[in-house]
């Protein structure tokens, strides 16, 4: 299928990600303050480690979480804006905040750091070194992803590749071998991206007659699963729901249809037989469904053999490829905002 897409910001965005998981990637160090955390962290001192974030930032977590929880840690996971209204008495001393946030100016961030006054140390992931979460924070960790013009794609892969290596810092686990799984990205990443038109026409004419779009998996996978439904909205003005691959059977199996179309996530061998049974499933009930993993059969939709701590950085890219496609099926330039703003300041 031929697609008539019109090349924006956006799309220049997507195509320089591997160069900012690089950049990422070589100004990753262990700062003498992070270190100090992890040894408190692992004698004991903390009794809890609150993950938060907003939009893509905190469905970035969903991996640090999973692997927090592996090691014996006690992670909660919450919305900033949830933690700053009904979870405010998580800020003190026995509490370890990792707090996500491309600008380290949203509303909520801003708030969290006036009601924390430094209650609880926070490590702090973001794109902007003199932000107020910069300043709150008694680590920070940059991502290098330079500016981005409107939906996150390299502040969200690249906080990804951040949070990976922190959750094995925090674990205390070998920072070379941590290094050498991120490093593998940056080709994987490239080599995708390379056929991008490719991928995008055949995105294209698999969702040309699409209403409902769902995207489902498990663990780690949540992490795309959310984030993509989420920039496929921002990019397209296109519904799009993220959720589990359990919860999908939950009701939502009920609107199977020839206008629905179900992305299911193959994920980690611990649940991937699942998701591969809930794509049989969806297909043996005359619905439209497609993996994404690495033995998937549509080129767009098939990922490079990885380490499985760098999978959910790859997961991102089908997604990516999406919202250029239904924005190339609409007429409309991918990425660009009408009412939404890059940094939101208001709660």
């Amino acid at each position: 299928m031929v697609v008539d897409l019109i090349e924006g910001r956006y799309l220049h965005d997507l195509l320089d990600q591997p160069s900012a998981l690089q950049e990422t990637l070589d100004a990753l160090d262990m700062p003498k303050d992070l270190a100090n955390l992890a040894r408190h962290l692992n004698r004991g001192k903390f009794e809890r480690i609150v993950l938060t974030g907003m939009g893509s930032s905190f469905h970035a977590l969903h991996p640090l979480d999973q692997q927090l929880t592996s090691h014996g840690f006690t992670p909660i996971m919450v919305e900033t804006s949830e933690l700053i209204h009904y979870k405010a008495q998580l800020f003190d001393s026995k509490t370890l905040i990792v707090a996500v946030s491309q600008s380290g100016m949203s509303a909520e961030v801003v708030r969290m750091a006036k009601i924390n006054q430094h209650r609880s140390p926070v490590i702090a992931v973001t794109n902007t070194p003199k932000s107020r979460l910069a300043e709150h924070s008694a680590v920070t960790l940059l991502t290098q992803a330079g500016s981005e013009f409107s939906v996150s794609c390299k502040t969200y892969v690249t906080a990804l590749m951040v949070l990976k290596w922190l959750g094995d810092m925090l674990c205390e686990r070998d920072s070379t071998h941590s290094l050498r799984q991120l490093r593998s990205t940056v080709p994987a990443l490239t080599a995708y991206l390379t056929n991008w038109r490719a991928h995008v026409a055949e995105v294209a004419e698999i969702l040309k007659d699409i209403r409902h779009l769902f995207l489902v998996g498990r663990g780690g996978s949540l992490a795309a699963v959310g984030a993509g439904a989420l920039i496929i909205k921002e990019s397209d003005h296109f519904h799009a729901e993220g959720m589990s691959s359990a919860a999908f059977r939950h009701g939502p199996f009920e609107m199977l249809s020839a206008e629905t179309f179900v992305v299911v996530f193959s994920g980690d061998r611990k649940t991937r037989d699942l998701n591969h049974r809930l794509h049989a499933d969806i297909r043996q009930a005359n619905g439209r469904a497609e993996l994404i993993g690495e033995s998937s059969s549509p080129d767009c939709f098939r990922l490079a053999d990885c380490e499985p701590g760098a999978r959910p950085i790859l997961e991102i890219l089908p997604a990516q490829m999406i919202t250029l496609a239904l924005a190339a099926l609409a007429g409309r330039e991918a990425g660009k905002f009408e009412r939404a703003a890059k940094i939101t300041a208001t709660e």
